[in-house]
């Protein structure tokens, strides 16, 4: 994946299983924050959706695609930074990824 470091629209993001991060809309149960999830098709646990990377079978952390508000490719692993990115704060209808089109 390239550019590692840009938020993107969801319905860009990868539905191959592949693990991305992803901005979490805040809600009442809190603000913004941003989560490791993949694209699941489904299987014995839960249905086709988005999924926590830290779910564990019969555990199953589910987002819907409203609760999601954008991603990013996983950045390479860099000693130098270790934290997460910022939950992106701009408003909806503001540009993610450049193009306006």
């Amino acid at each position: 994946m390239e550019e590692p470091g840009r938020w993107r629209h969801m319905r860009t993001a990868p539905r191959d299983g592949s693990r991305i991060l992803v901005t979490i809309r805040p809600s009442e149960q809190g603000p913004g924050a941003v989560d490791l999830a993949y694209w699941s098709n489904g299987d014995q646990f839960g249905g086709e959706a988005w999924r926590s990377s830290d779910s564990a079978p019969g555990r199953i952390i589910e987002y819907a695609e409203p609760e999601l508000k954008c991603w990013m490719p996983m950045p390479a692993a860099d000693v130098d930074r270790i934290m997460l990115p910022s939950a992106w704060q701009g408003k909806d209808d503001e540009e993610l990824d450049g193009s306006g089109i």
